[in-house]
């Protein structure tokens, strides 16, 4: 291993300080960008060298392709970790990256593209015997032939922006009167989030859980996969408590998903992590997309494998080293984590500001993944998620037990954040039944707030 390699981190907060630990331990050299907002982030203290980029607003900094690719040449970079949101499934940057003489940490632009266009990924997956939801990926040419196209799929359906996710240009139609007015809806929002008004209409299917598989690859055609996940507790599409092993499914099926999964992988010659997802309903999965980078709750699947994902990254794009073999990968036990949002845990509305005191909940397989400390100010401009808890066991009930005592233990002051819903959720009966599904929280648990 060349120790004197160096990556660029072009990205913040968490997955910012996952990377440079992950970086540091393999003894690379850093270099981390940052924009006027964010001069005080802990990881650009342990950085060799921190470079800002723009004034706060993302699109003038993290999205600002350029002034990271000249961060890149002015640090004397090999490599650009995108880390998660921003850039990091922008097939484009992947691409100016790699013309510019930098390895993108992750896989090639052309599969990035591929399965970042949700209609030609569902066709891709499909036609390598990945289930996927039934529905019509065709042009809206007209309110009569959409309505026709829709009355053979059957109400309710879920109207989808192509090019993006989150939430973003989504909206569910139970009756015709309804459909065109939201599929305008969906375009125009898709438009302004996305920069394109290309929708996509899937079967709405009511009560399904979010079920992941995580893979890996070594852009050669081999691939693995780090079995499963359940990502089902969300708000408003944004997930909020993942788990690792889903539970409750039958062992054949999940086995049967997970191979399919590898499979695409192989045929595609996928690079690095990588992430299938399903919606899981009546004993039934259906693809619905594939994330072409590390995840938020890579965190879990990490605890059970104990496999580095991020530092598996780092050695398949600088060193061409893949040493995952499936027969060696085994579960070990169950994890969760919570992602702890600053904003109010009634309205969800962001609490940005000064935090005046933080307690580290602790103990054996129990992590705390964040940038924060006392006194740093949590800046308006960005993504609410301000630290992650993760814990580990031998059974999921255990589990439940060791992170009711971690948000016991966790104390953050100077700004709201959502530790008491965490709290609430992991009492819930139908939560430990496995009773929950996407929606539960609005149409449910927090139905009568």
């Amino acid at each position: 291993m060349n120790k004197n390699k160096k990556i660029l981190i072009a990205n913040r907060g968490v997955i910012a300080i996952r990377a440079l630990r992950a970086a540091k331990e393999l003894g690379y050299e850093v270099a981390s960008v940052y924009s006027t907002a964010d001069k005080n982030l802990k990881h650009l203290r342990l950085s060799d060298e921190a470079i800002c980029i723009g004034p706060p607003t993302s699109k003038d900094s993290y999205l600002n392709e350029a002034a990271i690719i000249s961060a890149a040449e002015l640090s004397n970079a090999d490599a650009i970790y995108p880390g998660y949101g921003f850039l990091a499934e922008n097939a484009e940057f992947a691409e100016k990256c790699t013309k510019s003489g930098f390895k993108f940490i992750g896989p090639d632009f052309n599969i990035i593209a591929l399965m970042g266009d949700k209609i030609r990924a569902k066709e891709l997956v499909k036609s390598l015997g990945v289930p996927v939801v039934p529905g019509y990926e065709g042009k809206v040419e007209s309110k009569e032939q959409i309505e026709a196209e829709v009355e053979k799929i059957g109400y309710p359906v879920i109207v989808k922006a192509a090019a993006g996710g989150g939430g973003k240009g989504m909206r569910v139609v139970n009756e015709r009167s309804a459909l065109w007015e939201e599929i305008q809806s969906a375009q125009t929002e898709a438009d302004l989030a996305f920069g394109s008004k290309e929708v996509f209409i899937e079967k709405y299917l009511k009560k399904p859980r979010h079920v992941e598989i995580q893979v890996f690859g070594d852009g050669r055609g081999d691939a693995v996969h780090l079995f499963s996940r359940d990502c089902s507790l969300q708000r408003k599409y944004q997930k909020i408590i993942e788990e690792a092993p889903a539970g409750n499914i039958p062992l054949a099926k999940l086995d049967e998903i997970q191979q399919i999964s590898v499979k695409a992988c192989k045929e595609m010659k996928y690079e690095g992590a990588g992430t299938m997802e399903f919606l899981y309903e009546n004993e039934e999965f259906f693809f619905i997309e594939m994330n072409t980078r590390i995840q938020v709750e890579h965190t879990v699947t990490e605890m059970i494998t104990g496999v580095d994902l991020v530092q598996s990254q780092l050695l398949i794009a600088l060193e061409g080293e893949f040493n995952l073999k499936q027969e060696d990968l085994k579960i070990n036990g169950y994890a969760m984590q919570c992602r702890i949002n600053a904003e109010d845990p009634e309205t969800f509305v962001p609490s940005p500001g000064k935090i005046t005191q933080v307690h580290r909940p602790g103990g054996y397989h129990v992590r705390f993944e964040s940038q924060i400390y006392s006194g740093y100010e949590v800046p308006p401009n960005y993504d609410s998620l301000i630290a992650e808890i993760i814990v580990k066991d031998t059974s999921r009930e255990r589990v439940i037990n060791k992170m009711r005592m971690a948000l016991n233990e966790t104390i953050i002051e100077g700004v709201k954040t959502n530790v008491d819903l965490h709290k609430r959720i992991i009492e819930d009966t139908n939560f430990h039944e496995y009773k929950h599904f996407i929606k539960y929280l609005e149409e449910d648990l927090l139905k009568n707030e």
